[in-house]
């Protein structure tokens, strides 16, 4: 009769497990939070630490960009939703258990933080924008309001920055039933590698050579730490069950070995650290260019190895358990 249960419910959707429920659009996510966190960060650094003058880029325009890619992060959310008419539910509670949950919400807090500091240097950063809204009495007070409060706003954003830096890898993490990410190094390693994208963005978009330096320098020593945590994780899986054994297993001489140890380590991480060391001693075009786009390349390499790897350790072996062949073997007597 079980035998008859499991024949039934098996040719119904979403009841047979699957390896891969979380598709293309969580690493993006994942990926465009570590972004958005590294900015706001950096932003509101550089004002605490009064560098303001020496790193013009990232404090005047650089925080435009948080809201613009942390929307595009929201899309992919969106996207991902099965029943995307419901998203509002997740604002009708709060569960202080579900990190999920508080992800929801600050994201929510997110925007009017990153856009008041997008008004606290307004007028430098994009004249024009500038005009618009001065256009309007309410406007031009918010905007000096702003930047009377650059300081205290500039706190928030750094606190925010952090926390949805750190939520991006505590998300999965949360997750006990996958044994590869049930560690609590993924949140300060997202955190890590989400301060290296946006370093390596300010290093894009930077226009004076000391912002440059002083961000390859930050960078160099992000990525120096992003691997001492990736040495970490693999420790922390060797020293595990069998079943993180299993997971590691996958990285040293498994299916995700290539592209763990060529494309993410390798190009990813290793390729634009001697570049970025090397454009510290003499720089030219192509080390300001190309190390940063390997950056941005392995901090999404990172969540897409994460997400793909995660759903594929268990610690349930669904190939026994939901094995007809086995139930029937058992039936007989």
């Amino acid at each position: 009769m079980i035998e008859e249960i499991f024949v039934n419910a098996r040719a119904n959707p979403r009841i047979d497990p699957v390896l891969a429920v979380w598709h293309w659009e969580i690493p993006v996510y994942l990926f465009i939070g570590g972004l958005t966190a590294g900015i706001m960060f950096f932003g509101a650094a550089m004002i605490l630490m009064n560098k303001s003058e020496e790193a013009p880029f990232t404090t005047r325009k650089l925080p435009l960009f948080a809201p613009i890619v942390l929307s595009l992060g929201m899309l992919m959310l969106f996207l991902d939703l099965s029943h995307k008419l419901y998203v509002w539910r997740f604002y009708t509670t709060f569960q202080v258990t579900s990190p999920m949950s508080w992800g929801s919400w600050a994201l929510i807090l997110v925007y009017p933080a990153s856009i008041l500091m997008i008004l606290t240097y307004v007028r430098e950063g994009y004249p024009w924008l500038a005009r618009l809204v001065d256009r309007f009495a309410i406007g031009r007070w918010v905007i000096d309001l702003s930047q009377r409060l650059r300081r205290p706003i500039a706190w928030a954003n750094l606190l925010l920055g952090v926390f949805l830096g750190i939520y991006t890898g505590i998300l999965l993490s949360a997750f006990s039933a996958r044994p590869f990410w049930n560690t609590g190094v993924l949140g300060p390693l997202f955190l890590v590698s989400g301060l290296s994208t946006a370093a390596a963005l300010a290093v894009l978009g930077g226009r004076k050579s000391a912002e440059h330096h002083l961000f390859t320098r930050i960078d160099v020593g992000l990525i120096a730490l992003e691997l001492a945590l990736i040495t970490l994780l693999l420790v922390n899986l060797s020293t595990g069950s069998r079943l993180h054994l299993e997971a590691l297993g996958e990285l040293m001489g498994g299916d995700y070995t290539v592209v763990f140890w060529g494309v993410f380590i390798a190009i990813g991480l290793v390729l634009p650290l001697l570049m970025e060391m090397a454009s510290l001693r003499r720089s030219n075009a192509l080390l300001i260019i190309v190390p940063p786009l390997l950056i941005l390349f392995g901090g999404y390499m990172l969540r897409q190895i994460t997400v793909d790897l995660g759903q594929e350790t268990t610690w349930t072996s669904y190939q026994n358990q939901f094995n007809i062949q086995l139930l029937d073997a058992v039936r007989e007597p």
